[in-house]
């Protein structure tokens, strides 16, 4: 896919490189390195949770555990800049009143100490749902459902500010694997009903949050819910479209077809769960994923090379695409839901051919690092990946961000310090 396929990507803008005295900093070498993409390339990242919380008992990991897992994070991490924690309430509550919160904030910390955004997964649904909610009435699964989201997006507000608010309401009200509160709730609010509350709680626990809607079906079901939900005033920021390809890739029409029917919303668009696999592929006459068990599933050299071509064209597909803001490979390593090989990475950390290809793509075809010299007048043009960078001049560095809203940049080199001041004309400049 050629390079212009991106270019709305990416932006142009002047800096101006000036003297502690105001005057240009003229005939000087600068170098500007991006640091991370405005663009979301993420991965599920619960096992932070482990290495930066601890055991679920409160026990601390033993030396050769913690070094394997900073291992596997340093690495998924080397070209993603986005994760999702796991917020299952059967899991991070299975005692009413006692969530893994320490843990969970733990690993929180752990991200964003090290720039990684973070979304929470999942704050309303019908599996892996709390056991305890059964003995309640529905208003008392209500009332304990919002409170449950008022506390968790309270709590880690700044830290969290992204949230799959509620997962899979399509099928929700006729899921029938189990008995479950949410689904009891589902059945006697409606789907709007709802989704109306849960995103109502969210809002006012934290107002700059952006919330999504998410789900694995990508039918014309999902889009009348989503348009239901829109007419009802529900304040949707994202749609979030899971794309588990356990049975085989999508491929490019189907890619296309579903990138048209839910852009028509006029909303950003997640790709909040992607999954390819490297090995043998599940049967076809499997209709729910979870039926599928098997002792093991091993990742295959064949697979490893069609994983990663596979790969390849939906993340260019999707980067591609201005409706597109993340996508979330969802087990960066092998054997985890479903024990499947789906990761960039072996079981043992060891790299597969998707790391290196995708790695390619993210951190060199579509970064932005430039060695440039500052005319008579300090400026230099600029024309990179919208994200986060460095400049740097005379051994001074400075952060500054591309985000195709500011034309032009001063950055004043001072006290061995630069600072940036956006401008957005050049006769509107201020300090």
């Amino acid at each position: 896919m050629n390079i212009t396929s991106f270019s709305h990507r990416q932006s142009k803008v002047t800096l101006h490189f000036l003297k502690a005295d105001g005057s240009p900093l003229t005939g000087q070498k600068v170098q500007i390195n991006q640091k991370r993409h405005q663009f979301l390339f993420g991965c599920g990242g619960f096992d932070a949770v482990e290495l930066a919380g601890g055991n679920p008992d409160g026990t601390p990991l033993n030396e050769k555990r913690r070094e394997f897992l900073e291992d596997r994070l340093d690495k998924i991490f080397t070209f993603n800049n986005y994760t999702t924690l796991p917020f299952y309430w059967g899991r991070y509550e299975n005692v009413e009143g006692k969530p893994d919160a320490l843990r969970t904030h733990a690993a929180a910390k752990y991200y964003a100490d090290r720039g990684i955004i973070i979304k929470g997964h999942p704050l309303c649904w019908h599996t892996v749902c709390a056991d305890w909610l059964m003995k309640y009435s529905n208003k008392e699964i209500l009332e304990k459902q919002l409170a449950r989201i008022e506390r968790e997006v309270t709590a880690f507000k700044g830290s969290i500010d992204k949230w799959d608010v509620i997962n899979e309401v399509v099928i929700m009200p006729i899921f029938d694997k189990y008995d479950n509160a949410v689904t009891r709730l589902c059945r006697e609010l409606g789907q709007v009903g709802i989704i109306r509350e849960v995103f109502a709680a969210a809002r006012k626990a934290n107002g700059g949050a952006v919330l999504l809607l998410n789900d694995f079906n990508t039918s014309p079901d999902y889009e009348k819910l989503i348009d239901s939900c829109l007419q009802a005033g529900i304040p949707i920021d994202v749609i979030g479209i899971q794309s588990h390809q356990h049975q085989g890739y999508w491929g490019l029409e189907k890619l296309q077809d579903v990138l048209a029917r839910f852009s028509r919303f006029g909303l950003p668009i997640h790709f909040t769960e992607n999954t390819l696999i490297s090995g043998d592929l599940m049967p076809a006459y499997i209709e729910d994923l979870n039926d599928w068990k098997v002792d093991t599933w091993p990742s295959t050299p064949e697979g490893e090379e069609r994983q990663a071509r596979e790969a390849v064209e939906m993340y260019e597909t999707l980067f591609a695409h201005p409706a597109v803001e993340a996508i979330t490979t969802w087990d960066a390593v092998d054997g985890k839901w479903l024990g499947a090989p789906s990761g960039f990475l072996r079981k043992d950390n060891s790299p597969k051919p998707v790391y290196h290809e995708l790695n390619k793509r993210i951190k060199d075809e579509w970064w932005t690092k430039e060695s440039l010299v500052t005319g008579s007048d300090g400026a230099v043009e600029l024309c990179g990946f919208r994200g986060d960078y460095t400049a740097e001049a005379n051994g001074c560095k400075a952060d500054f961000t591309l985000d195709g809203k500011t034309e032009e940049l001063k950055i004043i080199l001072k006290n061995y310090a630069l600072r940036i001041l956006p401008q957005r004309t050049p006769r509107n400049t201020k300090e």
